[in-house]
C-alpha cells in the first residue's frame, strides 16, 4: 500500500499541479490527503490534484515520487483508474465528507 505522486508539470490556472494516487485503495488515499491537509474538493474521482507548492510536503509526509506513466500503470493495476467519462460522472456528484 503506497501513496504515489508525480512531478508537478500539469498547468491549470497559472499553476503547476501533481497527481496523487494510492496503488491499493481510495480509503488509503483519502486518509493520506486528509492527514496532509489536502481538501476533499481536490479529489478527481481516482486521484487528487496537488498544487506544486505542496509537492515537497506530500513527499515529506510519505508520498512516493513516481513518473507519471508508472503512476497511471499502478492506478490501473489496482483497478482504481476511471475513464474520463466515469471521472466526470463522479465529479458531478457532491463530495462526501
Amino acid at each position: 500500500m503506497t501513496v504515489l505522486i508525480d512531478e508537478p508539470m500539469w498547468w491549470f490556472q497559472g499553476r503547476k499541479w501533481s497527481h496523487m494516487i494510492s496503488d491499493s485503495t481510495l480509503d488509503e488515499l483519502h486518509g493520506f490527503a486528509q492527514g496532509a491537509g489536502i481538501p476533499r474538493r481536490a479529489f478527481q474521482g481516482d486521484h487528487y490534484d496537488v498544487p506544486q507548492e505542496y509537492y515537497d510536503e506530500m513527499v515529506a509526509a510519505g508520498a512516493v515520487p513516481t513518473p507519471t506513466r508508472e503512476l497511471v500503470r499502478r492506478l490501473r493495476a489496482a483497478g482504481l483508474r476511471l475513464s474520463p467519462a466515469a471521472r466526470r460522472a463522479t465529479m458531478d456528484q457532491p463530495n462526501q465528507p
